[in-house]
């Protein structure tokens, strides 16, 4: 038993194309390895935890195993962010969330505009960078919005933040949340400010109104147990608020770890739930190896700051909850198994191999938190 669940996620940090990633067209996908051949990529620490002891890691040189290893291969029918967590979190997604690939029908277009009093540009699947690279100028003359998909099931909405206050913009997206259900009831919509002059640079101000899961989730099981639930980074926004007991938004990776020493030196009894962002959205879906791979060698440099001061009855989960290989020519998520480390000083060392469900991750944390 634990006292305190530290679940950290390394969002987008898979090791490897899933069984069926054809099928999502991310034959060949390896996130992990594409950052390994970087100069910038150093993860001693994990090593010498027992990371690379998981399965299809055979490349990268192995340290003694000190922690529970596995590799996990998602059972929900997609690879974006949402269904991860929500599969992470207990909730197996056998529908996948609608995705847009010529755009939002138009009707829901003009309603949106009606009730929002604002065009749309765009509306179409777009780089986010290259959007505002494209459209920044025309939005900030007509006032319209910049209004972009994905592969994933998203919908984002772009305004510079002179032109349409962030909040107002959160207003925006509240209103096509509301018009995004059924069969548009896309996973998330997404806030996208940014500022400046050409070229256009986003902002931190990024926020997310997902759906809320169809299912219970670990989060409400043990906020109905009256555990704390604490959400750190955009883990809130994923899950629509539910669960949790208290949360914290973070700027990027830095400021996340750094929030979690934080709430690691408080009391507190359950689960901290933990996303660092910056490894998909400033890295992976920009194609920057080297961004990746120096990103995870700070996390990793970051690691020994929190091993020291875990307690007796702490234990530290990481994973990740899909893939988005910054080594291919897409700059989409990519179908991939995630690694699964759990370390704590009751832990006894096991490799558990492949496991499918990324609910492998609930599971240990019930056991750990409710016996």
């Amino acid at each position: 038993m634990a006292k305190r669940v530290f679940l950290i996620v390394l969002d987008s940090c898979g090791i490897g194309e899933a069984p069926d990633a054809e099928l999502f067209g991310d034959k060949g996908a390896d996130t992990f390895r594409s950052i390994s051949s970087s100069k910038e990529f150093n993860i001693e620490n994990l090593i010498n935890s027992g990371f690379t002891h998981i399965d299809g890691l055979s490349y990268l040189k192995k340290g003694e195993l000190h922690s529970v290893v596995a590799r996990l291969r998602e059972k929900s029918k997609g690879k974006d962010t949402t269904i991860g967590h929500w599969e992470i979190a207990g909730v197996v997604s056998e529908k996948p969330l609608p995705t847009f690939p010529d755009g939002f029908p138009q009707e829901l277009l003009d309603e949106f505009s009606e009730k929002t009093g604002r065009g749309v540009l765009c509306n179409k699947p777009y780089s986010g960078t290259e959007v505002i690279k494209d459209y920044g100028e025309e939005h900030i003359k007509s006032g319209d919005l910049i209004v972009y998909t994905s592969a994933d099931s998203v919908f984002q909405i772009a305004a510079h933040e002179e032109v349409v206050p962030p909040e107002e913009l959160y207003n925006y997206c509240r209103i096509a949340r509301k018009l995004l259900s059924g069969d548009t009831g896309v996973g998330r919509v997404i806030a996208r400010p940014f500022e400046g002059e050409h070229p256009f640079k986003r902002t931190s101000r990024r926020h997310d109104f997902s759906l809320e899961p169809p299912e219970t989730t670990i989060l409400d099981e043990l906020k109905s147990k009256n555990f704390d639930v604490i959400g750190i980074g955009k883990i809130n926004d994923i899950f629509s608020g539910r669960g949790l007991t208290e949360y914290t938004y973070t700027k990027n990776n830095d400021d996340g770890m750094q929030k979690t020493l934080e709430y690691q030196a408080r009391d507190f009894n359950g689960l901290c739930f933990i996303n660092l962002v910056d490894f998909d959205m400033v890295y992976g879906h920009r194609n920057d190896v080297d961004g990746y791979a120096k990103a995870l060698a700070d996390f990793d440099r970051w690691l020994p700051s929190f091993s020291e001061n875990m307690r007796d009855d702490d234990v530290l989960i990481i994973t990740a909850d899909h893939g988005c290989d910054p080594g291919d020519t897409s700059t989409d998520h990519t179908r991939e198994y995630v690694p699964f480390i759990m370390l704590g000083k009751g832990i006894s060392p096991e490799n558990l191999g492949t496991i499918d469900g990324f609910t492998f991750v609930s599971d240990t944390v019930k056991k750990l938190l409710l016996g």
